[in-house]
């Protein structure tokens, strides 16, 4: 029970890597609160999880409800926010609008919750970027969002500490919205044909984002990292 006693929020825990997060936080003994916009969604994911699990309505787009929303909270122990929405595209067709709500989502919207957040004094903050920020080829606008998170994350673990503050990198992972798009036939065949080159032979799975968050939420000495959560991704 690493995270006994302690409040953990996870910004975007209704689905995918962010269900992964809090249901392993949970199982830590942590007091979980699961925030999104939809708070239905919340409501259902909070009863499934367990009773010590509350559900919150966050939308990280207005800086007035994201303020109100960490001064309801209070003191929390550690916040984690793996929860974006982000149009991607060349950037020749990628209108500004789309532009500037990727940006405004993936990149404004944690700087607002690093604002606002009060934290405890052996805190931590965790912000998720992706291989991107390295291995732009795909995507030249999500790959400078991500910079910019890792870039943020480096300078906010000096702006305030002793609050830690690191970055959860993620590879290709199943189970969460960035390909509800795709046929589901295409999906799986994108996901195999990837798994394929990978050093670990699959992709990645709300489960493996758990697993990282127990990491940097529980190792103190973890400060500034960027942690690859990506199965080799990089080295391919």
């Amino acid at each position: 029970m690493k995270l006994k006693n302690q409040t953990v929020v996870v910004v975007g825990g209704s689905s995918g890597m962010g269900l992964g997060i809090a249901e392993a936080v949970a199982k830590e003994g942590a007091r979980v609160i699961i925030a999104a916009r939809n708070l239905e969604r919340c409501q259902q994911v909070a009863s499934k999880i367990g009773s010590d699990t509350e559900a919150r309505a966050i939308d990280m787009t207005s800086e007035e409800k994201v303020e109100e929303f960490f001064k309801v909270m209070g003191c929390i122990d550690h916040l984690l926010i793996p929860g974006s929405s982000v149009k991607t595209g060349p950037i020749k067709t990628t209108s500004t609008k789309d532009v500037l709500e990727s940006i405004g989502s993936k990149f404004i919207g944690p700087l607002l919750c690093a604002r606002y957040a009060k934290f405890s004094e052996n805190a931590s903050l965790t912000l998720f970027s992706g291989s991107l920020s390295r291995k732009p080829g795909t995507s030249s606008l999500l790959g400078a969002i991500n910079a910019a998170v890792e870039t943020l994350a480096k300078g906010l673990a000096s702006e305030l500490a002793p609050v830690r503050v690191n970055v959860i990198s993620p590879g290709l992972t199943r189970d969460t919205n960035a390909f509800n798009g795709m046929p589901e036939s295409a999906r799986e065949e994108m996901f195999s044909a990837f798994a394929k080159k990978l050093p670990v032979g699959r992709v990645g799975s709300p489960r493996d984002f758990g697993q990282a968050a127990i990491f940097v939420t529980t190792c103190g000495f973890v400060n500034g990292a960027v942690i690859d959560v990506d199965g080799g991704g990089l080295l391919v």
